[in-house]
């Protein structure tokens, strides 16, 4: 990788990590606290096939060469060629296959030819495909609640820049060098950043990218998550929205797969759990920042939302 390329993937990171709070997308990729856990190179010739169902962690798929077939489980098998980029920030199972797959009972498991590279199919096979791919998990207490926020999968065809970032990001898996892991998470945010803003809307299931391509719903979001501690309401984030109550309720729960108070809760308690597995914070100072009167006030809400106190959830998720 040459140094004007990484200066200008520098470049972009600084960018794109400047006014998080205040950007929705930004915001909830940033509290998911992505961090890297295997990158790999796979190269695969001849007929092959991988397959896993034992997965539950985030996975992104760069195709720089050939072409292959991607079966992802409870959904529709694509066919995936060079300059294609997957994300799928929840996966479970895939099935992942030469375009014509093997016959059955044909040996299926990758052979490890070096650090983080692998060879799939025939070790006589020519080399056909070529792949990087990357598996990650999110940090953040508030996972579950964070993903259901995104789409279940992203799939964009000739994206420079998404193809550009790859790469960095396994490299500098592969090395020992100071930063390390501070410029992992960053490269990491952004490839995520890119990828959800990248993916088409058009038929997308309700989630918070689909809201973010309305405009009017997305001055409502940009409000919600600038100031999650401020006195946000139903009548304030319709009028910015430029909708009545019942319109903007409708078309919120419409695109985004929730009612607006409801999103407004959650966002809260999940940048409260992200504080109370930080540590260094009172229940008052809390409360505060997520828009809740007193201790007492957000306790009891806490309490309802996720079943335990404050205190329990700090003492189960610190560190």
């Amino acid at each position: 990788m040459n140094y004007y390329l990484k200066s200008t993937i520098i470049h972009h990171v600084s960018k794109f990590m400047r006014d998080t709070l205040s950007d929705p997308l930004s915001s909830v990729v940033t509290l998911l606290k992505p961090t890297v856990s295997i990158s790999k190179l796979v190269e695969a010739g001849g007929t092959w096939q991988v397959t896993r169902h034992d997965m539950a962690s985030p996975f992104y798929c760069a195709i720089v060469e050939g072409s292959c077939r991607l079966q992802v489980t409870a959904r529709e098998p694509v066919m995936l060629s060079a300059g294609d980029f997957v994300l799928i920030p929840d996966l479970l199972g895939f099935t992942m296959t030469s375009a014509v797959p093997p016959p059955p009972h044909v040996p299926r498991l990758p052979l490890e030819t070096g650090p983080g590279r692998f060879r799939l199919g025939p070790a006589d096979a020519s080399i056909t495909m070529r792949a990087l791919v990357g598996h990650c998990r999110f940090d953040a207490p508030a996972r579950d609640l964070l993903v259901s926020l995104l789409p279940e999968m992203i799939h964009v065809s000739g994206h420079d820049r998404l193809m550009a970032l790859v790469p960095v990001i396994h490299e500098e898996t592969r090395a020992t060098r100071p930063g390390r892991g501070l410029i992992l998470e960053r490269l990491l945010e952004v490839l995520l950043i890119e990828a959800l803003r990248s993916g088409p809307t058009i038929d997308m299931p309700p989630s918070l990218l689909r809201g973010l391509s309305d405009p009017k719903l997305a001055t409502a979001l940009r409000l919600i998550h600038a100031d999650a501690g401020g006195g946000v309401s139903m009548t304030g984030l319709a009028k910015e929205a430029g909708l009545s109550r019942s319109g903007f309720f409708e078309k919120f729960r419409k695109e985004i797969g929730r009612a607006p108070m409801e999103y407004l809760t959650d966002w809260r308690m999940a940048v409260a759990k992200s504080l109370l597995q930080q540590g260094g914070y009172t229940n008052a100072e809390i409360a505060l920042k997520v828009g809740y009167g007193s201790a007492s006030a957000f306790g009891i809400a806490f309490v309802r939302h996720e079943g335990l106190s404050p205190g329990a959830f700090a003492a189960r998720h610190k560190g």
